[in-house]
Order: structure tokens, then C-alpha cells, then sequence
């Protein structure tokens, strides 16, 4: 869904000194994890019917298709316009060399929890799999389950066209380090069951923060501003989604919002969250949009991202 922000930044020579020492670590952790994977998701057998389901949740169409009229659905060509460059979307069909047919169960877990590539190189963070690694094993196994059922698209993957030096793939070991924890979501017994749902839809399944919490300087989100807004990749205002302006819509306006994309003032949602709504949102059934409107209600109120004007004065 956009809600793909790329979290791609150059590290320093001083950062990546910095994280040296913890790299080697974590490269033997993500190995041993590696190992353990192939008989934990062979366990599930998924579900396809389903994972049609969770593709919508997670918004995965209108990354991994092209904008153009036409366009063959999961086949890849969705341009992403940074800072650090334009990033473009994979290929996801199971065509056996233009897309993902030659992937292992392994492979696809590993890409979604750890953002690591079946030839072990890391996924730079436009890929939002610092969101993704939260997806439960069954939910991951419903979700290639259905990937496997797409027709296979010969298009090829298109490369990524970045700017010097983000083109370097190996500092995002250091990035990782620093700012990445695989892990599925972990449910917070403190919360209601409903709200405890729509956390994962919003911070893991739906990765609506990769969009709506700003970064810092390397392209991190920075956790302790957890969707109270910021810059997109283009430079455009992203709305804050905590109370501090959703207090002021009532259950109906909201849920308006995120079925047809219609504000209080009868003002639409601009063409990128209209693609969210369109795919997305509209598409989750009664409990779950319940249950993104839960939590959405139960985060604390956090302040605008300050403009970037502000900051320097």
C-alpha cells in the first residue's frame, strides 16, 4: 500500500564502525533462526482462500503493480519516488524466473521476517518487512499459499534506480542492526482482544506505519512518534492517526473514511489513500475494520511531526 516508506539511508563510516562488532552477531542469529524455519512453516498448511484475504489486508496489489492501465495484478513495476532514488516493486507471480516460483517456503519467510533475499543479500527497507516480520506463521503460510496461485507474468523484476551511495547494499546490516527486530507480533494481554487485533492490522499486517510515523535521517521510524504523521517519500504531509485529530471524528465518520474514503467535510481521500481504501481497508471484514477503529481510538494522543520549518527556527 504506499504505506511503503523506503527506510533507506546511507550509513556512515562512523555508524557503520559503530555497528561492526554487533554485524558478525547478528549475521549468526539470523542463520541460526534460518535453520528453524523450513520445519516451523512446513507445521501450517496454508490457506489460499484466505491469504486472498490477508493480500488485501496487507495491501500488497498496489505495490507490486504497475500504474498504468492494463497492468497484469502482482507482476511488479510500481515505481516508488525517494530521496534515495525510485524503487520498483517485484515481481510476485510464481513465474519460475521473472518472479518468485523458484522460492522455498524458507526463502519466503526469510524475506518476510528478516528481509534477506534467496541468494542471502538484505532487502533494503522500501520493502517494509520492519513491519512485515510481525505476520504470524499462519498468516504467512495462508499468504504464500495464494501467491502461488497467481498466474505466472513473465515481466521481468525491474532494478531499482537509486542515487550514489544508496545503491551499496551492505551497509543495511548496520541498519539493520540498529533499528530492525524480527520477531512476529506479540500480543499484549493488557488489551482488549479487539484492540489487540487491530494492533496487528495497523502495526504489523497493514504496516499503516511505515507511511504515518516520520524518520529520522537514515530512514528509520522513530518509535516513540508511532503514527503521529510526517513526510511520505515524495515530500507530502502525512496525517497524524492518533487522537489528537481522529478524537474529533465520530465511529460513522471514521468508518466512512476507511470504507469509501469520504471526510466529515465531504473533502475525498487523495489518490494514494484512495488506493489504500479502494484495496485495503474497504476490503477487511466488519470485525476487522472494528477492530483497526479500536485501536486507532486506544493510541495515545501524539503531537504533530513539527514542519520542517519549524525545526529550524
Amino acid at each position: 500500500m504506499p504505506r511503503h516508506l523506503p527506510g533507506e539511508g546511507a550509513i556512515t563510516a562512523a555508524t557503520a564502525s559503530t555497528a561492526s562488532t554487533r554485524a558478525g552477531a547478528l549475521a549468526w542469529a539470523a542463520c541460526a533462526l534460518a535453520l528453524l524455519l523450513p520445519s516451523a512453516f512446513a507445521a501450517a498448511a496454508g490457506d489460499a482462500a484466505r491469504g486472498l484475504y490477508l493480500a488485501k489486508a496487507g495491501g500488497c496489489l498496489a505495490c507490486h503493480t504497475e500504474d498504468k492501465k492494463g497492468a497484469t495484478p502482482f507482476a511488479g513495476g510500481r515505481a516508488l519516488k525517494t530521496p534515495f532514488g525510485t524503487f520498483y516493486g517485484p515481481n510476485l507471480t510464481p513465474h519460475a524466473a521473472a518472479g518468485i516460483g523458484r522460492w522455498s517456503d524458507a526463502d519466503f519467510v526469510r524475506a518476510m521476517r528478516h528481509g534477506v533475499r534467496p541468494d542471502g543479500a538484505n532487502y533494503y527497507p522500501a520493502f517494509p518487512y520492519p513491519s512485515f516480520t510481525g505476520i504470524t506463521d499462519r498468516d504467512l503460510a495462508d499468504l504464500w499459499a495464494y501467491l502461488k496461485t497467481l498466474p505466472p507474468d513473465p515481466r521481468p523484476s525491474q532494478p531499482h534506480d537509486l542515487r550514489f551511495p544508496y545503491r551499496w547494499r551492505y551497509p543495511i546490516v548496520a541498519w539493520k542492526w540498529l533499528y530492525f527486530t524480527p520477531g512476529p507480533f506479540a500480543s499484549d494481554p493488557r488489551r482488549a482482544p479487539m484492540v489487540d487485533r487491530g494492533a496487528y492490522l495497523v502495526e504489523a499486517l497493514g504496516h499503516c506505519g511505515e507511511c504515518h510515523t516520520p524518520r529520522n535521517y537514515l530512514g528509520a521510524t522513530k518509535k516513540d512518534r508511532a503514527l503521529a504523521g510526517g513526510k511520505g517519500p515524495t515530500g507530502k504531509d502525512l496525517p497524524n492517526l492518533t487522537p489528537t485529530h481522529l478524537a474529533k471524528w465520530s465511529d460513522p465518520e471514521l468508518k466512512d473514511f476507511l470504507l469509501f474514503g469520504t471526510k466529515p467535510d465531504m473533502d475525498s481521500a487523495d489518490e494514494a489513500m484512495a488506493e489504500v481504501v479502494r484495496n485495503t481497508t474497504s476490503q477487511l471484514t466488519p470485525e476487522d475494520l472494528a477492530a483497526l477503529m479500536a485501536y486507532l481510538r486506544a493510541l495515545p494522543a501524539r503531537p504533530d511531526e513539527p514542519a520542517t520549518s519549524d525545526k529550524k527556527k
